[in-house]
């Protein structure tokens, strides 16, 4: 993998971690489009890759975490359930997920699908207008045990290629009727103990053997997508105040439509 190739990968996940269109379909398709071999390495560079939007959320949202102790409780609730799913279809996901497009293409339609259906019905039940304000750590620290262990279970979904972890978790969180400002914060807050527990154990079941060069080339994306994501965050939280989620549906399924086409066609 190139440094070019490397900060394209980063860029890419940096502008996509946070919102409900699944990074890790777009991290595929663009290696793919880049024409970079697919190995060990790649996967793991591309799980790993993740770290720079941690690092993102961990800088921009640390006072609040530092504010509201009760609030890291209520997280580790929600990765529970997420990662003893995750675990469980680990092999699964890495060994044969990960390398097909058929299926990432049909959980991007069918993701877009169920996201326009849902903002609709949610908007039927003006469960979508809600007001969205400025954060607020004792709105945000509001939710329920059981509606962070409900949201982990939803996240967990995203172990499927192109489902999107924003997706899973922001969906289940409204259905919960949580404002939608309340649910994406914390989406961004799980984001943390999720991609970094995922990073670690797959480095640590497939430890990838670096040189000097390729060092730097994770590190260039990591960096990228560290300033990728924070701005992906700023402009998702400036977004949902006076806009709502059908977009990302219409252009999940337009991108799953291209990816069948260029497969089939």
């Amino acid at each position: 993998m190139t440094i070019i190739q490397s900060l394209i990968l980063g860029l890419i996940e940096g502008l996509t971690e946070f919102l409900p269109i699944s990074s890790t379909a777009h991290l595929i398709i663009t290696a793919n489009w880049l024409k970079i071999p697919d190995s060990e390495s790649l996967k793991s560079f591309l799980i790993a890759i993740q770290l720079g939007a941690i690092l993102s959320v961990a800088v921009l949202y640390a006072k609040t975490i530092i504010k509201n102790p009760k609030l890291i409780w209520k997280i580790a609730a929600a990765f529970i359930p997420t990662s003893i799913i995750g675990l469980a279809a680990y092999k699964l996901v890495k060994g044969y997920l990960m390398e097909s497009l058929p299926i990432i293409a049909g959980a991007l339609i069918i993701g877009g699908l169920i996201l326009i259906i849902l903002e609709k019905y949610f908007s039927k039940k003006a469960l979508a207008s809600t007001v969205i304000k400025q954060p607020n750590e004792a709105e945000l620290s509001a939710i329920t045990y059981r509606q962070a262990a409900i949201i982990g279970a939803c996240q967990a979904l995203a172990v499927v290629p192109g489902v999107s972890r924003s997706a899973a978790t922001i969906m289940g969180g409204l259905s919960l009727g949580i404002s939608r400002k309340n649910i994406i914060e914390f989406s961004f807050l799980l984001a943390m103990p999720t991609m970094l527990a995922a990073t670690a154990f797959d480095l640590y079941k497939n430890p990838p053997i670096l040189n000097n060069q390729e060092i730097i080339v994770w590190g260039l994306g990591f960096v990228m997508a560290f300033i990728t994501a924070i701005l992906g965050i700023k402009f998702f939280l400036r977004y949902i105040q006076k806009n709502n989620f059908i977009i990302f549906g219409w252009y999940r399924i337009i991108i799953g439509l291209i990816i069948i086409a260029w497969l089939y066609i």
